[in-house]
C-alpha cells in the first residue's frame, strides 16, 4: 500500500549494471520479494527514509530495452506506463556507457515524467581510464545524472536527494528528440495527423504518455502497441496507414523500419558518447580480461568450473552438517522436555510430533540452504556465474535450454528446493518453467539415504572384486536422473512449452569483490523465502500426517488391552522392579519385556486402525510383491 507523501522510485537498468546493488544500498534489509501479478517474473520492493521523506523503491526486472520482446521488458514498460511512478532511476554501467544508454534513450522517448540517470560503477570506469563529463551528459539527456558506486554505498544519498528535488520541481523539462531522418519523420507526422483525424488522440495520450513515441512504436511494429491500436476509435484506419508507412519505408531503405530506427538511436548515442566520454589513447587490458584467459579457456575452463562447484558443495555440506546435527539435537531435546511436561496426551503428541517434528524438518536444512546461497551469491556478485553459464551453454542447448539453466539444475542436486528457487534468475518464462519442471529429476542429497537403503536391500554382493553392486546402482540412479532431465526438457520444449530456443546473449561483467552487506541481503532473502514457503507447507503436511496416524484414536478391544497394560505396570511396580539398585532379577526383566511388548502391541493396533493405517492396508496388495507390508 502506498503511503500519503511517499515517493515511489522505479529502478530500471540493464542486467549487470549494478541495479540490485543500488536497490540494496537504498533499502538495506527493508525489502521483500514476490512475483508480479500473473507472471513468474520476480518482483522486489523495498522502503527507504531520507531527508524527512519516505520512499517506496521498486526494482524492475533487468532489461536491455523497452521493446517488449521479453516478459521482463513487458513488465518494466507496463509498470512505468500504468503505475506511473513519481521518479524513474535508470541505472547505467559507467564502464559500458554506449550499450547502456540505449535503454536510457528509449525511457526518455517514452515520456516518463521524471527520469534520473544513476551513473553506477564509476570506479570501474576510472580504473580503465574513462572520464565522463556528467554535467554535459545531463544536459544532452535532459535528465539529472548522479555518480554512484552502489556496492560501497557511495552516491546513494545524492541519488535520493536528486529524486526529491526532481519530484518537487515545477515547470517544463527539457525535451530530447531524436531525429530519425526525413523519410521516417514524415511518416511519424502523417500517422499523428491520422490519429487526430479519426479522434483517437485522447485515448493514445491517456494510455501511452507520448504521441510521438506511440507513432514510432507503430513504425517499429511493436506488438503491444498494435494490439492497443485495434481497440481505439478508428483503429482499423490507423492500422492500414501504419502498414502503408512500413511498406513505403521498407521500399526506400531495403530493410525493416525497426532496424533503421534502432540505427538512428545508436547514431544519437554514439555522438553523445563522443561528446561526454574521454577514453585513453590505447585501451589497456583489464584484470578481468587476464582472469578470463584462464576461466574461459577452451580446455581449462570446464575443469576449473568443476573444481569450483566441487568446492561449493564441499564447503556447504562440511560446514552445514555439524549445524544440522546441532539443530536436530536441540529440537529433539526440546521435544523430550515438552513431551515430559505435557505427558501422554493428544495435545502433547501434536506439539511434539506434529509441530516440533514439522519445524525440525524445515529448520534443520536451513544451514545447508543458507551456505549454498551464500556461495552462489558470492559467485554471482563476483562476476563468475555469468562465465559459468557461458561455459555450459553448448551442453544445455541439447536440452533446449541455455547456459543459465544449468545453475538451478546443479543446485538441485544438492537440494531441489533451492534449485527451484534459483530458477527465478532466468529471464524468460518458458525457460524458467522448463527448468523448474526438470529440477526434481536431479537426485538431491535427501534421496541418497533412500537410494542406499533400496540398493543395499535389492542388490547385495559385489559386481566384481572390490566393487559393490549397490554403489554402482546408486551411481546409475544419479545418471538416470540426469538423462531423464535431458529427455523431459526436450519433451517439454517440443510439446506444452513449445517455442524457439531463446538466444543466449550474456555480457560478462568485470570481476568484483562482493560486499558483506550484499551477500548477507542475498542470503537473508533466500533463507526467509525458504522458511516462509517450504516451512508453511512442510509444517502443514507434518500436522496432517500426525492427524492421519493418530485418529481414530481407539480400536475394538483397546480398553481390555489398556487394562492389561495397567495391570502389568502395577505388578512391575509392586514387585519393586522400578526401584534403583543392582542388576534386575530375571523376573523383573521378564515383566519389563512384557510391558514393552504390550505397549508396542497397542501402538501398532492404533496405527493400523488410523486413517494412515487403513490407507496402508488399501495399497498393501500393490506393494506386497516387493516385500513391503502396510506399515512401510
Amino acid at each position: 500500500m502506498i503511503k500519503i507523501g511517499e515517493i515511489t522510485i522505479a529502478l530500471l537498468g540493464n542486467p549487470n549494471s549494478g541495479k540490485t546493488s543500488v536497490f540494496n544500498s537504498m533499502t538495506g534489509s527493508r525489502q521483500h520479494v514476490g512475483n508480479w501479478p500473473g507472471v513468474t517474473v520476480e518482483k522486489k520492493e523495498g522502503f527507504a527514509a531520507h531527508g524527512g521523506r519516505n520512499f517506496r523503491v521498486v526494482d524492475l526486472p533487468g532489461a536491455y530495452s523497452l521493446a517488449a520482446y521479453s516478459m521482463e521488458e513487458v513488465v518494466s514498460r507496463d509498470y512505468i506506463l500504468n503505475d506511473k511512478p513519481e521518479v524513474v532511476v535508470d541505472v547505467v554501467d559507467a564502464s559500458n556507457l554506449e550499450r547502456n544508454l540505449y535503454l536510457t534513450v528509449q525511457l526518455i522517448e517514452l515520456g516518463a515524467p521524471r527520469v534520473i540517470v544513476a551513473l553506477n560503477m564509476v570506479d570501474v570506469a576510472e580504473s580503465i581510464g574513462h572520464k565522463i563529463n556528467t554535467a554535459l551528459l545531463s544536459d544532452l539527456l535532459g535528465a539529472p545524472v548522479v555518480e554512484t558506486v552502489a556496492r560501497r554505498d557511495k552516491g546513494t544519498e545524492e541519488l535520493l536527494d536528486a529524486a526529491v528535488a526532481l519530484f518537487e520541481s515545477v515547470g517544463p523539462k527539457k525535451e530530447i528528440k531524436i531525429f530519425y531522418g526525413a523519410e521516417i519523420e514524415d511518416e511519424i507526422e502523417r500517422l499523428e495527423s491520422v490519429i487526430r483525424r479519426v479522434g483517437a488522440e485522447p485515448e493514445v495520450l491517456k494510455a501511452w504518455t507520448s504521441m510521438r513515441w506511440f507513432c514510432v512504436k507503430l513504425i517499429e511494429n511493436d506488438a503491444a502497441v498494435k494490439r492497443a491500436t485495434a481497440g481505439y476509435t478508428g483503429g482499423g484506419e490507423i492500422t492500414a496507414e501504419v502498414e502503408r508507412s512500413r511498406a513505403h519505408l521498407t521500399s526506400i531503405f531495403r530493410d525493416e523500419p525497426e532496424n533503421v530506427v534502432a540505427d538512428h538511436r545508436y547514431g544519437f548515442i554514439s555522438g553523445l558518447v563522443k561528446e561526454v566520454l574521454v577514453r585513453p589513447m590505447a585501451e589497456r587490458r583489464t584484470g578481468s580480461d587476464l582472469i578470463d584467459e584462464l576461466l574461459l579457456h577452451r580446455l581449462l575452463g570446464l575443469p576449473v568450473f568443476a573444481l569450483l562447484m566441487f568446492a561449493v558443495f564441499t564447503l556447504t555440506f562440511t560446514l552445514g552438517d555439524p549445524l544440522m546435527r546441532m539443530i536436530s539435537g536441540g529440537l529433539a531435546r526440546l521435544g523430550a522436555v515438552v513431551s515430559g511436561s505435557l505427558g501422554d496426551t493428544l495435545f502433547g503428541s501434536l506439539v511434539t510430533d506434529g509441530v516440533i517434528g514439522g519445524v525440525g524438518g524445515v529448520v534443520s536444512f536451513l544451514p545447508n540452504i543458507a551456505l549454498l546461497f551464500f556461495a552462489i551469491a558470492f559467485l554471482e556478485d563476483s562476476g563468475y556465474m555469468a562465465r559459468a553459464a557461458f561455459l555450459m551453454d553448448r551442453v544445455m542447448h541439447v536440452m533446449g535450454l541455455h547456459g543459465k539453466s544449468f545453475i538451478p539444475i546443479m543446485v538441485g542436486m544438492g537440494c531441489n528446493v533451492p534449485g527451484v528457487m534459483a530458477a527465478r534468475t532466468l529471464e524468460h518464462q518458458r525457460d524458467r518453467l522448463v527448468t523448474i519442471l526438470v529440477v526434481p529429476l536431479a537426485s538431491c542429497g535427501a534421496r541418497l539415504p533412500v537410494y542406499i537403503l533400496l540398493a543395499g536391500a535389492f542388490f547385495p554382493g559385489e559386481l566384481m572384486p572390490g566393487v559393490r553392486t549397490a554403489g554402482v546402482v546408486v551411481f546409475a540412479m544419479y545418471i538416470v536422473g540426469i538423462l531423464f532431465a535431458v529427455i523431459m526438457a526436450r519433451v517439454f520444449r517440443s510439446s506444452i512449452l513449445r517455442g524457439p530456443s531463446t538466444p543466449f546473449v550474456m555480457e560478462l561483467p568485470p570481476y568484483r569483490l562482493p560486499t558483506a552487506k550484499s551477500l548477507l541481503i542475498h542470503v537473508w532473502e533466500r533463507a526467509w523465502m525458504y522458511i516462509r514457503k517450504a516451512g508453511t507447507i512442510i509444517l502443514a503436511l507434518a500436522a496432517l500426517v500426525w492427524f492421519a496416524m493418530t485418529f481414530p484414536a481407539g480400536y475394538r478391544g483397546i480398553h481390555s488391552d489398556e487394562a492389561g497394560l495397567r495391570a502389568l505396570r502395577n505388578t512391575y511396580a509392586s514387585d519393586g522392579c522400578d526401584r534403583p539398585g543392582p542388576e534386575p532379577s530375571s523376573a523383573c526383566s521378564l515383566l519389563y519385556e512384557r510391558v514393552v511388548l504390550a505397549e508396542r502391541g497397542i501402538a501398532v493396533k492404533r496405527l493400523e486402525n488410523s486413517f494412515a493405517g487403513r490407507f496402508g492396508r488399501v495399497i498393501e496388495p500393490v506393494m506386497r510383491p516387493i516385500g513391503f507390508d502396510w506399515r512401510v
